[in-house]
Protein backbone atom coordinates (compact mmCIF):
# COMPACT_ATOMS: atom_id res chain seq x y z
CA UNK A 1 0.00 0.00 0.00
CA UNK A 2 0.72 3.50 -0.62
CA UNK A 3 -0.08 6.47 1.05
CA UNK A 4 1.18 9.83 0.30
CA UNK A 5 0.46 13.29 2.97
CA UNK A 6 0.98 16.78 1.65
CA UNK A 7 4.52 15.74 -0.77
CA UNK A 8 5.77 19.06 -1.94
CA UNK A 9 9.06 19.12 -4.11
CA UNK A 10 10.83 22.18 -6.02
CA UNK A 11 13.54 22.46 -8.23
CA UNK A 12 16.45 25.33 -9.01
CA UNK A 13 15.41 26.94 -12.47
CA UNK A 14 18.00 26.41 -15.11
CA UNK A 15 20.47 29.12 -15.24
CA UNK A 16 19.63 30.74 -11.95
CA UNK A 17 21.02 30.19 -8.02
CA UNK A 18 17.55 31.52 -6.39
CA UNK A 19 14.66 31.06 -8.32
CA UNK A 20 12.52 27.29 -8.32
CA UNK A 21 9.92 25.60 -9.97
CA UNK A 22 7.20 24.43 -7.81
CA UNK A 23 7.30 20.21 -9.35
CA UNK A 24 4.94 19.14 -6.52
CA UNK A 25 2.95 20.72 -3.78
CA UNK A 26 1.01 19.48 -1.03
CA UNK A 27 0.45 15.75 -3.18
CA UNK A 28 -1.98 13.66 -1.31
CA UNK A 29 -3.69 10.08 -2.07
CA UNK A 30 -3.64 6.48 -1.20
CA UNK A 31 -2.98 3.44 -3.51
CA UNK A 32 -4.33 0.50 -1.97
CA UNK A 33 -2.74 -3.63 -2.72
CA UNK A 34 -5.04 -5.33 -5.09
CA UNK A 35 -5.94 -2.21 -6.74
CA UNK A 36 -4.94 -0.23 -10.49
CA UNK A 37 -4.99 3.68 -9.05
CA UNK A 38 -3.91 5.95 -11.49
CA UNK A 39 -1.85 9.37 -11.53
CA UNK A 40 -3.98 11.52 -14.18
CA UNK A 41 -3.17 14.85 -15.32
CA UNK A 42 -1.16 16.53 -18.71
CA UNK A 43 2.26 16.75 -19.51
CA UNK A 44 4.44 19.00 -16.28
CA UNK A 45 1.40 18.44 -14.01
CA UNK A 46 3.91 17.07 -11.20
CA UNK A 47 3.85 13.30 -12.18
CA UNK A 48 6.30 11.94 -12.61
CA UNK A 49 8.29 14.01 -9.47
CA UNK A 50 5.72 12.05 -7.39
CA UNK A 51 6.77 8.81 -8.38
CA UNK A 52 10.49 9.56 -8.18
CA UNK A 53 9.64 10.64 -4.79
CA UNK A 54 7.97 7.26 -3.51
CA UNK A 55 10.70 5.48 -5.21
CA UNK A 56 13.02 7.01 -2.84
CA UNK A 57 14.96 8.73 -6.04
CA UNK A 58 14.49 12.01 -4.61
CA UNK A 59 13.53 13.66 -1.04
CA UNK A 60 10.36 15.79 -0.75
CA UNK A 61 11.25 19.03 0.55
CA UNK A 62 7.90 18.56 2.98
CA UNK A 63 5.73 15.99 3.49
CA UNK A 64 5.68 12.00 3.25
CA UNK A 65 5.07 9.04 1.86
CA UNK A 66 4.97 5.57 2.79
CA UNK A 67 4.81 2.27 1.24
CA UNK A 68 4.15 -0.88 2.71
CA UNK A 69 4.93 1.22 6.46
CA UNK A 70 7.66 2.26 5.39
CA UNK A 71 8.79 5.55 4.92
CA UNK A 72 10.34 6.72 2.24
CA UNK A 73 12.79 9.06 3.58
CA UNK A 74 13.65 7.42 6.95
CA UNK A 75 13.98 3.69 5.50
CA UNK A 76 14.74 4.02 1.99
CA UNK A 77 16.30 0.32 1.33
CA UNK A 78 13.44 -1.43 3.01
CA UNK A 79 11.24 1.04 0.82
CA UNK A 80 13.23 -0.46 -2.49
CA UNK A 81 12.98 -4.00 -1.33
CA UNK A 82 8.99 -3.53 -1.63
CA UNK A 83 8.74 -1.90 -4.98
CA UNK A 84 9.51 -2.28 -8.25
CA UNK A 85 9.78 0.71 -10.76
CA UNK A 86 9.34 1.25 -14.03
CA UNK A 87 10.57 4.63 -15.43
CA UNK A 88 9.48 6.31 -17.85
CA UNK A 89 12.92 5.99 -19.81
CA UNK A 90 13.66 1.96 -19.78
CA UNK A 91 17.07 2.59 -18.87
CA UNK A 92 18.58 -0.97 -20.16
CA UNK A 93 21.89 -1.84 -21.10
CA UNK A 94 22.19 -2.13 -24.98
CA UNK A 95 24.92 -4.35 -24.44
CA UNK A 96 23.47 -6.78 -22.72
CA UNK A 97 20.73 -9.36 -23.77
CA UNK A 98 17.09 -9.32 -22.50
CA UNK A 99 17.59 -11.94 -20.45
CA UNK A 100 21.23 -10.71 -18.75
CA UNK A 101 19.44 -7.53 -18.21
CA UNK A 102 16.82 -9.01 -15.89
CA UNK A 103 19.70 -11.03 -14.43
CA UNK A 104 21.95 -8.45 -13.99
CA UNK A 105 19.24 -6.28 -11.66
CA UNK A 106 18.23 -9.88 -9.98
CA UNK A 107 22.10 -10.20 -8.77
CA UNK A 108 21.40 -6.33 -7.37
CA UNK A 109 18.63 -7.52 -5.28
CA UNK A 110 20.71 -10.28 -4.02
CA UNK A 111 19.06 -13.29 -5.73
CA UNK A 112 21.60 -16.14 -5.82
CA UNK A 113 22.82 -17.57 -9.39
CA UNK A 114 19.98 -20.47 -9.22
CA UNK A 115 17.04 -18.10 -8.18
CA UNK A 116 18.41 -15.73 -10.76
CA UNK A 117 18.40 -18.17 -13.52
CA UNK A 118 15.11 -19.55 -12.38
CA UNK A 119 13.13 -16.01 -12.02
CA UNK A 120 14.55 -14.89 -15.16
CA UNK A 121 13.18 -17.59 -16.91
CA UNK A 122 9.42 -17.74 -15.71
CA UNK A 123 9.49 -13.72 -16.56
CA UNK A 124 10.52 -14.55 -19.91
CA UNK A 125 7.87 -17.05 -19.92
CA UNK A 126 5.29 -14.46 -18.50
CA UNK A 127 6.30 -11.74 -20.57
CA UNK A 128 6.54 -13.62 -23.54
CA UNK A 129 10.12 -12.40 -24.39
CA UNK A 130 10.85 -15.88 -25.75
CA UNK A 131 12.12 -14.53 -29.40
CA UNK A 132 13.97 -11.91 -28.08
CA UNK A 133 15.30 -12.68 -25.17
CA UNK A 134 18.74 -13.58 -25.84
CA UNK A 135 19.07 -10.61 -28.58
CA UNK A 136 21.24 -7.57 -27.33
CA UNK A 137 18.97 -4.73 -26.29
CA UNK A 138 19.85 -2.42 -29.03
CA UNK A 139 17.66 -2.11 -31.42
CA UNK A 140 14.68 -3.35 -29.69
CA UNK A 141 11.34 -1.80 -30.15
CA UNK A 142 9.70 0.24 -27.29
CA UNK A 143 7.49 -2.72 -26.56
CA UNK A 144 9.98 -5.15 -26.54
CA UNK A 145 11.79 -2.52 -23.68
CA UNK A 146 8.48 -2.08 -21.76
CA UNK A 147 8.70 -5.56 -21.50
CA UNK A 148 12.41 -6.08 -20.01
CA UNK A 149 12.48 -3.09 -17.76
CA UNK A 150 8.93 -4.74 -16.33
CA UNK A 151 10.77 -7.93 -16.07
CA UNK A 152 13.45 -6.24 -14.08
CA UNK A 153 10.88 -4.31 -12.02
CA UNK A 154 9.70 -7.80 -11.33
CA UNK A 155 12.51 -10.03 -10.66
CA UNK A 156 12.53 -9.83 -6.86
CA UNK A 157 8.73 -10.39 -6.44
CA UNK A 158 7.99 -6.78 -5.50
CA UNK A 159 4.16 -6.16 -3.62
CA UNK A 160 4.12 -2.63 -5.16
CA UNK A 161 4.78 -1.58 -8.55
CA UNK A 162 5.44 1.96 -9.12
CA UNK A 163 5.30 2.95 -13.17
CA UNK A 164 5.92 5.93 -15.17
CA UNK A 165 3.84 6.28 -18.20
CA UNK A 166 3.87 2.31 -19.03
CA UNK A 167 2.03 2.34 -22.35
CA UNK A 168 4.08 5.27 -23.39
CA UNK A 169 5.26 4.86 -27.68
CA UNK A 170 3.65 1.52 -27.52
CA UNK A 171 1.39 -0.13 -30.62
CA UNK A 172 -2.65 -1.30 -29.98
CA UNK A 173 -1.08 -4.98 -29.77
CA UNK A 174 1.84 -4.71 -26.97
CA UNK A 175 -0.67 -2.18 -24.97
CA UNK A 176 -3.61 -4.58 -25.27
CA UNK A 177 -0.50 -7.69 -23.82
CA UNK A 178 0.29 -4.75 -20.65
CA UNK A 179 -2.94 -3.97 -19.68
CA UNK A 180 -4.01 -7.54 -19.74
CA UNK A 181 -0.08 -8.55 -17.36
CA UNK A 182 -0.97 -5.88 -15.38
CA UNK A 183 -4.40 -6.58 -14.56
CA UNK A 184 -3.15 -10.67 -13.58
CA UNK A 185 -0.70 -8.39 -10.97
CA UNK A 186 -3.57 -6.82 -9.90
CA UNK A 187 -5.65 -10.16 -9.46
CA UNK A 188 -2.66 -11.26 -7.27
CA UNK A 189 -3.06 -8.55 -4.33
CA UNK A 190 -0.17 -6.56 -6.49
CA UNK A 191 -0.34 -2.34 -5.30
CA UNK A 192 -0.08 -0.91 -8.74
CA UNK A 193 0.55 2.85 -9.21
CA UNK A 194 1.06 4.20 -12.81
CA UNK A 195 1.26 7.46 -14.38
CA UNK A 196 -0.39 8.81 -17.53
CA UNK A 197 -2.20 11.47 -20.04
CA UNK A 198 -4.06 9.00 -21.87
CA UNK A 199 -7.81 9.14 -20.56
CA UNK A 200 -8.32 5.38 -22.37
CA UNK A 201 -5.94 3.86 -20.69
CA UNK A 202 -6.86 4.98 -17.19
CA UNK A 203 -10.58 3.94 -17.79
CA UNK A 204 -9.25 1.35 -19.24
CA UNK A 205 -6.97 -0.01 -16.35
CA UNK A 206 -7.63 1.86 -13.28
CA UNK A 207 -9.79 1.18 -10.40
CA UNK A 208 -8.75 4.45 -8.54
CA UNK A 209 -7.83 7.26 -9.96
CA UNK A 210 -5.99 10.86 -8.58
CA UNK A 211 -6.28 13.83 -10.96
CA UNK A 212 -2.94 16.19 -10.62
CA UNK A 213 -2.51 18.88 -11.89
CA UNK A 214 0.50 22.38 -11.38
CA UNK A 215 1.90 19.93 -8.70
CA UNK A 216 -1.53 19.21 -6.59
CA UNK A 217 -4.24 16.17 -6.81
CA UNK A 218 -7.01 18.23 -7.86
CA UNK A 219 -9.34 14.91 -6.88
CA UNK A 220 -9.19 11.24 -5.77
CA UNK A 221 -11.96 8.99 -6.32
CA UNK A 222 -12.71 5.80 -8.38
CA UNK A 223 -13.74 6.82 -12.05
CA UNK A 224 -17.18 6.25 -11.28
CA UNK A 225 -16.88 8.16 -8.54
CA UNK A 226 -15.14 11.02 -10.05
CA UNK A 227 -17.75 11.11 -12.95
CA UNK A 228 -20.45 11.91 -10.87
CA UNK A 229 -18.79 14.48 -8.60
CA UNK A 230 -18.21 16.42 -11.51
CA UNK A 231 -21.14 15.96 -12.80
CA UNK A 232 -19.84 14.24 -16.30
CA UNK A 233 -20.59 10.96 -18.03
CA UNK A 234 -17.41 11.42 -19.88
CA UNK A 235 -14.09 11.08 -17.69
CA UNK A 236 -12.06 13.61 -20.24
CA UNK A 237 -15.07 15.80 -19.45
CA UNK A 238 -14.95 15.11 -15.67
CA UNK A 239 -11.09 15.59 -15.86
CA UNK A 240 -11.22 19.04 -17.49
CA UNK A 241 -14.53 19.88 -14.80
CA UNK A 242 -11.59 18.61 -11.81
CA UNK A 243 -8.71 21.42 -12.54
CA UNK A 244 -11.17 23.71 -12.77
CA UNK A 245 -11.11 24.31 -16.97
CA UNK A 246 -14.01 24.88 -19.13
CA UNK A 247 -15.83 22.35 -21.32
CA UNK A 248 -15.97 23.83 -25.10
CA UNK A 249 -19.22 24.08 -26.58
CA UNK A 250 -20.66 20.98 -28.67
CA UNK A 251 -23.70 21.01 -31.04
Amino acid sequence: MIKATALSKSFRRQGSRKDRVQAVSDVSFEAGNGQITGLLGPNGAGKSTTLRILATLIQPDNGSAEIDGFDVTEAPQAVRRQIGFLPHNSGLYPRLTARENIAYYAELCGLDARQSRMKTGELIERLSMRGFADRRAEGFSQGQRTKVALGRALIHEPSTLILDEPTNGLDVMATRQLRSILRQLRDEGHCILLSSHIMQEVSMLCDHVAIISDGRVALADSIDGIRERTGQADLEDAFVVAIGGRLEATE
